[in-house]
């Protein structure tokens, strides 16, 4: 908003008596708020001596003159709907310079003689001192011209109507302006001649916007802040924005849209300034200057000419043009800001630079902008409808004549680079100002071209698929009309009836189908419950009701399939035999749920495979190893997204039958978690009385699953729950020995892993002693599955030997790739160096399609010359020294070491007790047992419980063997970092101590497992069959055992107890004869005597 000397001028008339004013009704909001003119009442003036007091109001005026500027409009009662107020007022302003020509000396004559006669009076009547100028704008205006003695100001006579021979003028700006308000503007600058709306949070910068505005001093210094990530409304130094900015008006502000304590500031800028100085805050302001004579006569003459012509009122348009008398501002304008804690700076206008508008460079750069702006104006509809808006506001009226502006106006309506903008800005040669708008501009049309672009190709992209969609839907409609095809909701249901027809649905399956169908045929595609229907429906439809597989239950036949996967496992294959014989005789195998527990690596899997080949059933296999949740075994409820049925309606879905073989792998190592307890939901599966009607949640339809053949696999039953248990037939697998990984090897392993490594027709041999000798020293687990893995790598170690050895001249790679292979190559190259050549490597795409092909290479032929020969010698060299070393730790035993056997997840192993003598025996040494090696909770037991068995034994056979009377006793189970547990150890914990009380050695080839009572029972024991592997391996010959287990020793194969003597017992007594059948019993009862007593002697003669 921009003020002129006007006002003054109006407000000295107001002071005389001869201003008339307008009700506050028929004036605009802003003058209403603004002026204080509305509050004077619409009266005559009564006394001339209101004249005398312009000379003692003149300080007031001068503060109304500085602070304040209007136009005096008059406003009639009802004014033209097509006129302007402003352009009726230029009109009469026209009509009464023409009648001032002819009064004008007569005019002057008056106006110098009613001066004369105001200085009188004011000289003559005004005794009191001048007020003192107020610091204020509007509101301080306003109160100055309403103040004072109402009666004097209105008493005043009415003066002759004169009229001005100044023209009326718009709104004026300060054209020096030389300290204001420094305001940083962040992201890019302003330019003059158009508006910038800026927010601002800091509380005392809106507060001093507010100020201004109210006492109509609203001008600011916008300048760009040099760092485009800072933001702020103060300018702490020179340093943070540029030297170069715009003077601007603040038009209007409101509270920010979000914030509370911020303001929206909009704002006009008018000419380009700079900065001279950044001022102190608070700095104090010089005290205006007392308003001259000449001056006050002038406003004088002014609201004399505005008598006549009815009311005055105070303008706030825009300023078109600036005055060029206008006032020139003080520091006195902007001194009410001190108590703000703002920004102020000293500033200098930037005059542009004289130019010639008819230079070739500039009209051929001014004619270029123009031509850039139409290509934009084509581009982008926003460009178009700013260039129509730039056009008309110039007074101009082309834009070429004002290139200055033109220049101003490129940069401000793009969205360049900040410097770029800043540099157009500070730019005052208008030739160089253009080049450089121009560059801006031109980068523009290059984005908007881009733009266009990439919107041409979407619109391209979307009208294709519509038009494509257009023609299906139309070929349907066509295809429907001719009977060629019908709906897809329909086909959809006759594809269903179809597939139901063929299959043999119970009554309860049926019904359940013919309801969801005739739901399905009467929902909308569109709807949701539609694809839930045609899932179901399609998961019904999929399983094999009625649908069984022909089986095989030939005895022969399954002999031979079982020979032919497995070695050995007699007593398994006879189980299997049974199993199928049984089928034979009844026709079906409904109703057994078998259990296949063993060690891991033992064929549990593979036997499960074998049992369904022989059977001709369809073979599905899933594992519950670690599962937690019951839906994976009863499904899930149709309402869930991404339902799906569970595993077993799955394989039956996969095999297509309804009498496949499931094998139910893991089922030791199920879980329990929060979504249920899959063991629990297993019962219902695998109980023959109840799966006769599965109910799954997803199908929700009864499922007979007695013709299913269950099969599960585990590695123990300790963890299996009861009630599980005991719907299943467990069939023990208990490992191999030697001899029959020796065999499997032969047979299986070693034909399959040379074939594997390439080996298959080269003359590589892998002997029978290297076998032997990697099942003894580094494969002694009870399955042979780490066996295989060592094989194999025995293969790979040949297999990479041979092509070293022969190099590449007899196994040339040219001659394994084939002609597809090498084309794929070289396209592979040509494209490498397509995508090192591109401008981005990094995201530039390989072309893989031509890179790949079906066969790239064949295998290569090995010379028939090659051989290779591994043994047991050189086996170090294809899989590195042993693993484990002998299990016989001791060739001759001393007293106290007994070799015991223990039950490992690798099969049986031997595990020595040791019992040594802490302390030299005395009569006064304390007894005690000390216990290592890693020993769990029940194995610490039994070594306490054959403690106190051999102390008793002691005590009755050979009392006056006093040495656990008197013995610290350790007992240490070697491999301490291997835990131990079990009870089986109590007769070999008993031996062990008995050994070294008695000073007695225990053959060496004598092995003993069983669990000892403190009366001396021996009670059975687990895992004998592994364990008397364990003994053989170690080389002993006699194994001692309880006598509860005779018929797991009956049961072993006879490769097994060749060069064993089992020796079953019942009694520990029985153990005792068989350990130290040749003992000294007299030497053994006075062992310890002498020595005790000699101890005791010395001690006495100490």
């Amino acid at each position: 908003m921009a003020y002129g000397s006007n006002f003054s001028r109006s407000a000295a008339r107001l002071s005389r008596g001869q201003l008339r004013t307008t009700p506050s009704r028929q004036l605009p909001a802003a003058s209403r708020s603004y002026t204080c003119l509305n509050a004077l009442p619409r009266t005559t003036p009564a006394s001339p001596l209101s004249q005398t007091r312009i000379a003692a109001q003149s300080p007031r005026l001068l503060s109304i003159r500085r602070d304040f500027t209007s136009t005096a409009l008059r406003l009639k009662d009802q004014p033209p709907e097509d006129k302007d107020i402003v352009e009726e007022e230029i009109e009469e302003e026209t009509k009464r310079k023409q009648e001032a020509e002819k009064k004008k000396k007569p005019v002057e004559e008056e106006t110098e003689s009613e001066v004369k006669v105001d200085a009188g009076n004011k000289n003559s009547s005004s005794r009191a001192p001048p007020a003192q100028a107020p610091k204020g704008g509007a509101a301080a205006g306003g109160a100055a011209g309403s103040s004072g003695d109402n009666g004097d100001i209105l008493s005043g006579g009415r003066r002759a109507s004169t009229t001005s021979s100044k023209a009326l003028q718009k709104n004026a700006v300060p054209e020096m302006y030389p300290r204001v308000m420094a305001l940083p503007i962040a992201r890019r600058p302003l330019f003059p001649g158009f508006y910038k709306a800026v927010t601002i949070k800091d509380q005392a910068v809106a507060d001093a916007i507010q100020e201004m505005l109210k006492r109509g001093q609203p001008y600011v210094g916008a300048f760009l802040f040099k760092d485009e990530e800072a933001d702020g409304d103060t300018i702490q130094s020179l340093d943070e924005v540029h030297e170069v900015g715009v003077f601007a008006q603040v038009t209007s502000a409101f509270p920010a849209q979000g914030d509370e304590t911020g303001l929206t500031a909009v704002l006009y800028p008018h000419r380009r300034i700079k900065i001279t100085n950044l001022l102190p805050r608070g700095a104090e302001d010089e005290p205006a200057q007392p308003m001259p004579e000449a001056e006050i006569e002038e406003i004088t003459e002014e609201f004399e000419e505005r008598q006549e012509k009815g009311d005055v009122v105070a303008s706030f348009e825009e300023p078109t043009e600036v005055n060029r008398k206008s006032v020139i501002s003080s520091e006195y304008a902007t001194s009410f800001l001190k108590k703000f804690d703002i920004s102020m700076v000293e500033v200098e206008n930037l005059p542009e630079e004289k130019h010639d508008k008819k230079d070739p460079v500039i009209r051929a750069v001014t004619q270029e902008i123009v031509s850039v702006f139409k290509d934009l104006a084509q581009l982008n509809p926003l460009f178009r409808d700013q260039i129509a808006t730039f056009s008309m506001t110039q007074s101009a009226g082309s834009v070429i004549e004002e290139p200055a502006k033109l220049a101003d106006f490129a940069a401000a309506v793009s969205s360049g680079e900040v410097h770029e903008l800043q540099e157009v800005l500070q730019t005052m040669n208008v030739a160089d100002r253009l080049q450089k708008a121009l560059v801006v501009l031109k980068k523009e049309v290059m984005n908007a071209q881009l733009q266009s672009k990439i919107s041409k190709d979407v619109e391209a992209k979307i009208q294709k698929r519509q038009r494509e969609y257009w023609l299906l839907e139309q070929m349907k409609g066509i295809k429907r009309e001719l009977g060629i095809e019908s709906d897809g909701k329909e086909k959809l249901v006759e594809k269903f009836r179809e597939k139901a027809a063929k299959l043999s649905m119970p009554e309860a399956v049926k019904k359940v189908f013919d309801e969801e169908l005739n739901k399905l045929s009467h929902l909308e595609p569109a709807a949701s419950e539609f694809n839930v229907t045609r899932n179901y429906l399609d998961w019904l439809t999929q399983i094999p009701w009625g649908q069984r597989s022909t089986e095989n239950y030939s005895i022969g036949h399954a002999m031979k399939v079982l020979e032919e996967d497995h070695y050995g496992l007699k007593d398994v294959k006879e189980r299997i035999l049974e199993f199928i014989a049984v089928g034979k005789l009844r026709g079906t195998v409904e109703g057994k749920i078998i259990c296949f527990v063993g060690p891991p690596g033992v064929g549990k899997t593979s036997i499960g495979k074998s049992i369904a080949r022989a059977l001709n059933r369809q073979f599905y296999r899933f594992s519950v190893g670690g599962l937690t949740d019951v839906a994976e075994i009863k499904g899930h409820r149709r309402t869930y997204v991404g339902a799906l049925p569970g595993r077993i309606i799955q394989a039956l879905k996969k095999c297509q039958t309804e009498n496949p073989l499931v094998l139910i792998d893991e089922v030791d190592k199920i879980g329990r978690g929060h979504q249920g307890d899959p063991a629990s939901a297993l019962l219902e599966l695998l109980d023959p009385e109840q799966n006769s009607s599965f109910l799954d949640h997803y199908l929700d339809v009864p499922v007979d699953l007695s013709k299913v053949l269950f099969v599960c696999t585990a590695n123990m039953t300790d963890t299996i729950p009861q009630p599980l248990l005991d719907r299943m037939e467990m069939i023990q697998l208990s490992g191999y020995v030697a001899d029959e990984k020796m065999a499997i090897a032969e047979k299986y392993l070693a034909p399959q892993a040379k074939e594997l490594s390439g080996l298959k027709d080269v003359d590589v041999q892998l002997q029978q002693d290297a076998i032997e000798e990697l099942i003894k020293s580094y494969c002694r687990e009870s399955g042979v599955r780490n066996l295989k893995k060592q094989i194999e790598k025995v293969y790979r170690k040949s297999a990479l030997k041979i092509v070293q050895d022969l190099g590449e001249e007899a196994l040339p790679e040219e001659k394994a790739i084939t002609e597809e292979g090498k084309t794929a190559l070289e396209n592979a190259e040509k494209d490498a160096e397509r995508i090192a050549e591109s401008a981005d490597p990094a995201k530039t795409e390989p072309d893989m399609a031509s890179q790949t092909s079906e066969t790239p290479r064949v295998s290569l032929e090995v010379p028939k010359s090659v051989h290779v020969n591994i043994t047991k010698d050189n086996l170090k060299d294809y899989v590195g020294p042993p693993v484990f070393r002998a299990d016989r730790l001791y060739d001759i035993p001393p007293p106290g070491v007994i070799m015991g056997l223990a039950w490992t997840q690798m099969g049986g192993a031997a595990l020595y007790v040791e019992s040594i003598l802490e302390a030299v025996l005395s009569a006064s040494g304390r007894p005690g047992l000390e216990r290592t090696g890693s020993l769990r909770d029940v194995m610490k037991e039994s070594a306490v419980v054959a403690y106190s068995f051999v102390k008793g034994l002691m005590a009755r056979d050979f009392p006056e063997n006093r040495f656990f009377e008197h013995a610290k006793v350790h007992l240490h189970c070697p491999e301490g970092a291997v835990p131990k547990d079990g009870p089986s150890a109590g007769v070999t914990m008993a031996t062990s101590m008995l050994s070294l009380a008695l000073d007695h050695k225990v053959d060496a080839t004598i092995a003993m497992t069983g669990e000892l009572t403190v009366t001396g029972k021996v009670l059975r024991i687990g895992g004998l069959r592994e364990k008397a592997v364990a003994a053989r391996r170690s080389g002993a010959k006699t194994i001692i055992f309880p006598a509860d287990n005779t018929s797991d020793w009956l049961e072993l194969p006879e490769n097994i107890k060749e060069g064993l003597e089992g020796r079953p017992v019942s009694w520990y007594q029985e153990v005792f004869d068989i350990a130290f059948h040749n003992l000294d019993k007299e030497r053994s009862a006075k062992l310890w005597k002498e020595q005790l007593q000699k101890k005791k002697k010395d001690e006495d003669d100490d």
